[in-house]
């Protein structure tokens, strides 16, 4: 009887887990649609803007804006967006995976001359770099109590400010892109200085879709130079904020397909648990029968 009442409890308290995981997928779906269509509706934006910088500062020297300089990367910013949550699978290890992989691979000098920093927007990454003994700076966990441009901003206005007071010569962002609710990945981004065009990673393209980039030509009033100095600090802060919104579609994407798998196994385990407390239940009355017929041919004999 009390490996029955065992059972019995496993099985309640599996059933209670069950319920609660579904209803934390419906909750992650919810958020997720909210969160794509904010970065759908970003993202054409973004890389329009990101297209055209990249235009107009191809011919641009390095000194036509704090921006554009190029300088020994001696001191190493790495910008980490994670969440504040875990129960996401591997979400937020696949995030800080990639952040150490980057360190270790480009920076590892000025990583042993402590050299590297890192802003962590979410508080998984800050915990992780903080009990790694990292120079993390800020406390960026809030942003996701309110995400918007104007938070986010204030974020990338910090950041742009270091960069040109020389606390940091490179800045990297490492975030999760948003394809799908199942499909994230890791994605390894320079932020500052800006890139010039030649400088940024090109996907691999199939070789009927592989066309020769041509430079555009625009009509500019009253100056290409004042309009990239106003470009590039808008575009830096837009490419922030996309990231943060990538990450945020990511995480509940990545929390609802958790909580799905966590749902299945829960009712496998369930399945398995019923058959348990059967077989055992089973067992049970067919020893209480057995030994009421072996009492009750006891006293007849």
């Amino acid at each position: 009887m009390a490996n029955l009442k065992e059972v019995r409890n496993r099985i309640s308290s599996v059933s209670s887990t069950q319920q609660i995981t579904k209803a934390m997928k419906m909750v992650s779906a919810a958020k997720l649609k909210r969160a794509t269509n904010a970065i759908v509706q970003l993202r054409p934006y973004a890389n329009k803007l990101n297209d055209l910088l990249a235009n107009l500062s191809a011919s641009l020297e390095d000194g036509a804006s704090p921006y554009l300089q190029q300088r020994q990367p001696v001191r190493v910013l790495v910008i980490v967006v994670s969440s504040n949550r875990g129960l996401a699978g591997a979400f937020n290890t696949n995030v800080i995976k990639a952040a150490n992989n980057l360190i270790a691979e480009k920076y590892s000098e000025q990583l042993a001359k402590g050299n590297v920093s890192i802003v962590a927007i979410g508080k998984k990454s800050q915990e992780f770099f903080q009990r790694r003994k990292f120079n993390v700076i800020g406390n960026n966990n809030d942003l996701y109590l309110d995400l918007n441009f104007i938070n986010a901003s204030k974020i990338t206005e910090g950041i742009m400010q270091g960069f040109i007071n020389g606390d940091y010569d490179r800045v990297e962002l490492v975030y999760n892109h948003f394809r799908n609710a199942a499909v994230q990945y890791q994605v390894t981004e320079q932020l500052l200085p800006v890139p010039k065009p030649e400088a940024k990673p090109k996907e691999v393209l199939k070789a009927k879709d592989a066309v020769a980039e041509t430079q555009v030509d625009y009509i500019l009033e009253p100056s290409q130079e004042e309009i990239v100095e106003q470009l590039i600090p808008k575009n830096i802060k837009i490419q922030l904020y996309r990231a943060v919104l990538d990450s945020n579609a990511s995480e509940h994407g990545a929390r609802m397909t958790a909580m799905d798998k966590a749902t299945e196994n829960a009712g496998d385990l369930l399945k398995a648990l019923k058959l348990s407390y059967n077989q055992a239940r089973q067992a049970a009355i067919t020893t209480e029968l057995t030994e009421i017929v072996s009492g009750a041919a006891a006293l007849g004999g």
